[in-house]
């Protein structure tokens, strides 16, 4: 893994797949009246190609993926 694949979260702690993170603003998540709360804890993230966004699950919702910038880990 380069330096350029490494993802970090919005301190520049290292992430991996299965960790869990906190969110740390409130999110709107677009074509859904759903806002993710600031403070909702994210169980089992799982990383994309893209060192900027994390996969994972909300509050029932599936295939959501977040920006790396608005996570913090657990």
């Amino acid at each position: 893994m380069s330096d350029e694949d490494v993802v970090k979260d919005s301190n520049g702690t290292i992430l991996n797949d299965g960790d869990n993170v906190t969110v740390i603003k409130d999110l709107k998540v677009k074509g859904s009246s759903l806002t993710i709360k600031r403070g909702t804890l994210v169980k089992g993230i799982r990383l994309t190609g893209n060192p900027d966004e994390v996969d994972c699950r909300v509050e029932k919702m599936k295939g959501l993926v977040l920006r790396t910038e608005f996570l913090k880990k657990v």
